[in-house]
Order: structure tokens, then sequence, then C-alpha cells
């Protein structure tokens, strides 16, 4: 039995002069909900086609369960795949698109499939051409999490839901890791990745950037910290792990704090400190350090 549920071995895409993907290593352990965040153009896509087998790798490889990504018709027997753009058969019904998926994909399980229509609010009797975009996105993700497929591949899944719908969607990534599925998130819902993955990789330029679970990639930035006092101003211009100390109101300190935090704690004992809030980073906030602000826009 494979160690991995998928696998990136130096896998780089080049287009003529282009660099779509350059030596990225990945991997994804079997039972696990990995998040996979960039802007556009960082190479998210790419990487999933070479994934999938959709595309031709320049170099490297990538495996699915252990079997060559290149080997469709095998690697495919493993999976189920939500695209960011959902097209369907615009003539067939909700419900028969369902039924035709469940026969021609690994197994399906059609007790929880109608769970999920219900929870997801489909109307299956409708034909697929008066869908709109998050009715589309709904039917793949029921046919999906339905599938007893050992690894679901989701592309930006909830970009047509609303609220209600994102939070069903989260419980079902939560359902499917509980059931023993891998789940590999692509996504810019950075709450979205935050709330539900295990690990994440941050993509940056076709490059990897950072791959780490989310609590430990927090610890690898800066937490902020205010304080109200009575006592003397404590002196933390001297303390590892303190940097940008600044007035935050009377008798109130504001400070970033990275690393552990006992040199910081003890500094601060002869200040009769009456309140101490500390705030970690969001993982947006992560990510835009990766970024930059012009990320943001």
């Amino acid at each position: 039995m494979t160690d991995f549920a998928l696998r990136a071995v130096d896998l780089t895409k080049r287009y003529g002069h282009l660099t779509a993907l350059d030596t990225l290593n990945l991997d994804i352990i079997p039972g696990e909900v990995f998040g996979f965040l960039g802007p556009n153009g960082a190479g998210k896509s790419t990487t999933i086609r070479l994934l999938l087998g959709l595309a031709r790798p320049t170099a490297g490889r990538a495996e699915v369960f252990g079997v060559d990504a290149a080997d469709v018709a095998h690697a495919h027997r493993h999976l189920a795949y939500v695209p960011a753009d959902v097209a369907l058969w615009p003539q067939l019904t909700g419900a028969e698109i369902l039924h035709l998926q469940a026969r021609t994909g690994p197994g399906t399980d059609l007790a929880y499939r109608d769970e999920l229509v219900e929870r997801f609010a489909l109307d299956p009797s409708r034909r697929a051409r008066t869908y709109s975009t998050g009715n589309r996105q709904k039917v793949a993700l029921i046919a999906a999490f339905a599938t007893r497929a050992r690894l679901l591949v989701l592309d930006e899944p909830t970009s047509g839901l609303d609220p209600l719908m994102e939070r069903e969607f989260r419980t079902a990534v939560r359902q499917a890791r509980d059931r023993g599925q891998t789940v590999f998130l692509s996504s810019h819902q950075l709450g979205e990745v935050e709330a539900v993955c295990d690990r994440v990789a941050i993509l940056r330029a076709g490059r990897l950037a950072e791959v780490s679970r989310i609590s430990d990639l927090r610890d690898l930035h800066r937490a902020e910290v205010t304080i109200a006092y009575t006592g003397t101003a404590p002196d933390l211009s001297v303390i590892p792990g303190v940097e940008a100390v600044e007035p935050a109101g009377e008798r109130r300190l504001r400070f970033t704090l990275s690393g552990e935090p006992g040199p910081a704690l003890r500094a601060l004992a002869a200040a009769e400190v009456t309140a101490l809030n500390m705030r970690e980073p969001s993982l947006e906030e992560i990510f835009l350090d990766y970024y930059g602000a012009e990320a943001a826009r």
C-alpha cells in the first residue's frame, strides 16, 4: 500500500520560455484535508491538471495512490474531481446527471447522496440548462461527496455558493475526512481553508513558498499583543522575539511577538499588567505576508 494519496516529485511545466510550475514537491497523506493556496497566475490550475494527468509535465512526475497520473484510466479510479467551472449536460435533469455519475464512477453511497441533495437544497427534477452557477456547483459537489472515491480534488468548489451552502460544504468536507477520504482543496477562500484543512501549501509564481500544518504556519509569524498596565512601563526593547513596540493609548502598549513568550512575560511582570490580549495572525494575513499588498487587490 502506498504511503501517499497524491505525490508530486520535481513536477515542472514550461510553456515555451514561461515556467508555469517549477520543481514542485508535495506529499499528501491519505485521510487528510490539504489546502492549496495561490492567486491567479500562481500555477494552481497547472498543478491540478498535472496531478490529474490532464497535462503532460515538462519534467518530474505526479502519482495518485502510487499510480502514475499519466495513466489516467487507472489513476482516476481512485478520485473524484470538481472543477472550478462546472459544465453539465444541458438536456439532463439533476437527478439524471447524479445517476449517470454514480454509474460511471468508483461507486456511490446513494443514501448519503439523497441526504446531500436535501442539505444543499438542490431541486434534482430541473434540467441542467436551467441551473444557476451555484446549482451546477451543487450537482458536482453532491456527486463528489457521495462517491466512494479515496481522493476528492476540489478546485475553487464554493465560488458559486451562498454562505449557508458554504457551511454545508465545510460539514461535508469534515465528514469525508471522517470516512477516511483524502481531500485536496484548491481555493482563494482563506477562511474556508483555515476552517477545514489539516495542512496548507502556498504557491507563488509557480514555486512552493510554504507547506505546513496551519497551526505551525501561524507559529512562523508574529502574534500581536496588547497590554494595559498600572506599574512602570516595561522595557521590551531587548527582549528576544519582541518587535514593533508602540503606545496603544494611555498606559497601554502594543507589540508583536514570535517564538517563546517566556522572556516577554517575565519583562511584563513588574509592569503590573491588568489586561493582556494576544491575537494570532489569520491565514489571510499569513498569505499576504508572502504576496504583499498587491495580492489583496
